[in-house]
């Protein structure tokens, strides 16, 4: 069986730094807040949001969730985000998505205060992750695996990395910041002919498609590093990843779970951006 790789350590000591860092800042009269946007009540992001919001409390930021109803109208929504950007006492704002279809968020995304956007939702920090630029606030998922493959000193120069996911908030931004730490990364996505073929080619293989245990065995060379950011309820009302974790452990060398794998650490990353954003805003 391969290392399991668990996401509690990494989140530990993102969470004890910033611990400190907030106790000094709520001395000084500033105290970071996050504003949660969710529309409906998916049960992905009911789950992020539990981690959250207690990984909000244990860091001593605070947090409100904003839930918007299912049906409400892009206008309304939109007035929502810039009330939150003119509010002095949010730091930070989350988008959960993906927004309903009717919602879109081609226009949306750039409604959120740039500043205030710690999940890279709007095309200013999407350009910053482009270049490369720090200053910026890169997707916290995408982030938290680069922050498990470094805690785990997994090598990640010159190897071949392949995501299995398109999306702006995974897929994508992962494969930029793979690049940028010198892997060499394929993208597969819907259309994709041989997904399976294309992963067995990855020395490290993440999936962030939101279906559960899709990747089997099969996708997986031997000795790979298998990084699963899905989060998925199974037939029997369990949490689950996008990997078959009890069938591709044996082959991979270093397997994340689910529960207990890539959440915890986004959501202190999640944490470092609302603290980071809070000191910019306020100059300190």
């Amino acid at each position: 069986m391969g290392e399991v790789i668990k996401g509690k350590p990494v989140a530990d000591k993102i969470t004890k730094n910033l611990i400190n860092e907030v106790e000094n800042m709520r001395s000084k009269g500033v105290n970071p807040k996050l504003a949660i946007v969710r529309v409906g009540a998916n049960s992905a992001d009911l789950a992020y949001e539990r981690g959250a919001l207690k990984r909000s409390e244990k860091v001593g930021i605070d947090a409100e969730v904003f839930e918007l109803p299912e049906n409400i109208s892009q206008d309304d929504f939109i007035k929502q985000l810039h009330k939150l950007n003119k509010d002095d006492s949010i730091d930070g704002i989350l988008v959960f998505r993906p927004l309903p279809k009717h919602l879109d968020e081609s226009v949306i995304k750039y409604e959120i205060a740039p500043e205030k956007d710690v999940d890279c939702f709007n095309p200013v920090n999407e350009g910053k992750l482009y270049e490369g630029d720090k200053s910026g606030f890169p997707p916290c998922t995408p982030l938290a695996v680069m922050e498990i493959l470094k805690h785990y000193d997994i090598d990640i120069k010159g190897k071949d990395a392949t995501i299995i996911g398109a999306s702006n908030v995974v897929g994508k931004p992962a494969a930029l910041l793979l690049l940028n730490e010198c892997a060499t990364p394929t993208i597969c996505h819907i259309d994709t002919k041989d997904t399976a073929k294309s992963a067995r080619q990855g020395d490290i293989v993440v999936v962030g498609v939101g279906v559960p245990k899709l990747v089997k065995e099969n996708f997986i060379k031997d000795g790979a590093v298998v990084i699963d950011v899905g989060i998925n309820v199974d037939e029997d009302g369990n949490m689950c990843g996008d990997v078959d974790f009890d069938n591709v452990k044996d082959k991979a060398s270093k397997i994340t779970p689910v529960p207990r794998g890539v959440g915890s650490v986004t959501t202190s990353i999640l944490a470092k951006h609302v603290v980071k954003a809070c000191k910019l805003q306020k100059n300190l």
